[in-house]
């Protein structure tokens, strides 16, 4: 996409830290970092959120997030650490080119990606179990 910043990242047209780079895509640590190790995985080729994603770009960025993530934590040690895909305005993307956050957490640091967790109806159950039926 001729616009897409994370597009020019990926494919090398603006400087980046690259962590890792192969023919799909490229891993940078986060200009705004949430944590110390946050990092992007960045596909070359561009689709604006998961849906657009082909099915085989989509397996190959867990298991690179999955090699990324153990390479952090056992580097930076770590005590735990986030992967995290936003789709939509409304899940907090605010770049529009799919992308993988993976933020190192660490003990007593004020990172906030937690939820008040509610309650699930019968309805709703019945709802979303239909989808899958």
């Amino acid at each position: 996409m001729e616009n897409c910043i994370f597009c020019k990242i990926a494919n090398g047209e603006i400087p980046s830290a690259t962590l890792y780079e192969d023919d799909d895509f490229r891993v940078i640590l986060d200009l705004g970092p949430a944590s110390k190790g946050h990092s992007l995985i960045l596909p070359k080729s561009h689709a604006a959120n998961i849906y657009e994603l082909p099915d085989e770009l989509a397996a190959k960025a867990m298991v690179l997030a999955k090699k990324i993530a153990g390479t952090l934590t056992d580097g930076l040690h770590c005590d735990g650490l986030n992967i995290i895909q936003n789709n939509g305005e409304v899940a907090g993307q605010t770049v529009f080119h799919f992308h993988m956050h993976l933020i190192p957490r660490y003990a007593g640091q004020k990172v906030g990606l937690t939820w008040t967790p509610g309650t699930l109806s019968e309805e709703d159950k019945q709802e979303i179990l239909g989808l899958f039926a």
